[in-house]
């Protein structure tokens, strides 16, 4: 079953691009199966998806009904898969 995952920083232009990319990587790395997208935030805010990944400041701004992942770094690869790896292995096992 594939996860969805949306992919959030201010403008939805470089940061969540990027993101997006590293995600991608540690999906494949652990076999995951994911369908990952870069958004802004208003288009992400109310979306329907599986896990939202942002930063800190933007990830409070979520509604209650949103699983939202947050991350140290937009571009660090090794901080991010520390921030979400454990959350992604969750939902795909609940996905199985």
């Amino acid at each position: 079953m594939l996860i969805s995952i949306v992919t959030v920083c201010g403008n939805g232009i470089g940061s969540s691009l990027m993101l997006k990319m590293k995600i991608e990587e540690i999906c494949a790395e652990h076999g995951i199966k994911a369908s990952v997208e870069s958004s802004d935030f208003n288009a992400a805010n109310g979306r329907n998806c599986d896990l939202i990944v942002t930063i800190q400041e933007l990830a409070q701004q979520f509604g209650a009904g949103q699983k939202v992942a947050v991350i140290r770094s937009y571009i660090n690869k090794k901080k991010i898969k520390e921030d979400i790896l454990d959350t992604l292995l969750e939902i795909a096992s609940q996905k199985g």
